[in-house]
């Protein structure tokens, strides 16, 4: 098994940027999801609502400052794009780089095998890492064990559940209800891995990655 893919979204339910290596502490991926959209109540706004924001990219320009379509999050240019995007003029952009900024866990791993036997794109799921050479849907065995990427170690604490975010075309946003509906009646309604960091380090695209013994 091997790095595949290294995803990082540093502004929280914008499309992300894909990257040849990463960065992993103990919060996961450096730079990720440290800008998020925001309502006048205090409300994270994502896809989930607003599926809109998904046709923006975020990235980490100079010196890991977060930007929006290539202007810094800060810029007027920024926040006016985000707010015709998600069709509200009230929410706001804010830096927060608590673990709160996570909706679970800072990691989120995919396979090869399971995005092959779903059958679709496999940026619906917004992982941070991809591991290719996997058989089928053996991911769906390793909740409770260990995985060694590179000199990354992770603990795989379960399998994901999924939401109507599942539903977007990440290019288009049009909206495909039979994917969650597969996910639900073949999947149990979860997809993917919930992971956190037991040993941070670097990490690039074609690191061997083990199973490590219980």
């Amino acid at each position: 098994m091997h790095i595949a893919e290294l995803w990082r979204y540093p502004v929280k339910s914008l499309a992300g940027e894909r990257l040849e290596w990463a960065a992993i502490r103990t919060d996961g991926i450096e730079g990720d999801r440290i800008v998020h959209v925001r309502a006048p109540s205090g409300r994270v706004v994502t896809s989930r609502t607003h599926p809109g924001l998904l046709s923006l990219h975020g990235t980490l320009a100079d010196q890991g400052r977060p930007a929006v379509n290539g202007s810094p999050w800060d810029d007027p240019r920024s926040l006016e794009a985000v707010r015709h995007a998600a069709g509200d003029t009230t929410f706001e952009l804010v830096h927060s780089a608590g673990a709160e900024r996570f909706d679970v866990l800072p990691l989120s791993v995919a396979t090869d095998g399971a995005i092959v036997a779903m059958g679709v794109d496999g940026r619906r799921f917004r992982p941070n890492l991809v591991i290719g050479g996997v058989e089928g849907l053996e991911e769906r065995a390793w909740p409770g064990r260990h995985l060694r990427l590179g000199e990354v170690v992770i603990s795989i604490a379960r399998l994901r559940p999924r939401c109507v975010m599942t539903t977007y075309d990440p290019d288009t946003q049009e909206q495909s209800l039979d994917v969650l509906r597969r996910i639900v009646t073949e999947y149990a309604g979860s997809f993917a891995l919930d992971c956190a960091v037991v040993e941070p380090g670097r990490v690039a695209v074609g690191d061997p990655v083990a199973l490590l013994p219980r």
